[in-house]
């Protein structure tokens, strides 16, 4: 990792495999045959996937899912958080498909405030397993990918292509 003088300069995560999406791509980590990440990108990049048959399981899922939203997403994966982020993806995982609930109703569901929430929706590494861009605001989308611009733009296309009530 290098530093600079005011911040911290990460090199580029490298992915197992690379999805091409309509929004982007979508990168995949592996590790010992469970997923450990689902990362959405905003730009394009170059398809590829390693020759790990597992990798390959996964990658083709996710661009199942990519053609229809209803393709399961059902490989091994690997939570990695405290117990009140892995409880709130827990209960997140059970929104069905097509519909979205509020930072609020998610808070209700695990008895916790708002903004605890949207800190366990913030990071979640399994993003489309653990579906947190199924979470929106009151208002509107809410935020998705630190407030990313075009990870906004991303979420739409995400509740769109899912037929999330409310997002079509």
């Amino acid at each position: 990792m290098f530093y600079h003088r005011y911040m911290e300069i990460k090199p580029p995560p490298s992915f197992d495999a690379v999805v091409t999406a309509p929004f982007g791509a979508i990168g995949i980590h592996v590790s010992n045959d469970y997923v450990t990440g689902i990362r959405l990108l905003s730009e394009q990049q170059r398809a590829f996937c390693s020759a790990n048959p597992f990798v390959q399981h996964v990658a083709r899922q996710v661009g199942q899912y990519l053609q229809d939203a209803a393709s399961p997403l059902d490989f091994p994966y690997l939570l990695q958080g405290t117990l009140f982020q892995k409880r709130v993806w827990q209960v997140m995982s059970t929104i069905p498909l097509g519909q979205a609930w509020t930072y609020g109703d998610l808070a209700e569901r695990v008895k916790s405030g708002p903004r605890a929430v949207a800190n366990a929706c913030g990071a979640n590494h399994l993003t489309l397993v653990i579906p947190c861009h199924r979470i929106v605001a009151k208002g509107g989308l809410g935020g998705f990918m630190q407030g990313d611009v075009k990870g906004l733009e991303i979420k739409r296309w995400l509740l769109q292509h899912e037929r999330a009530d409310g997002y079509h």
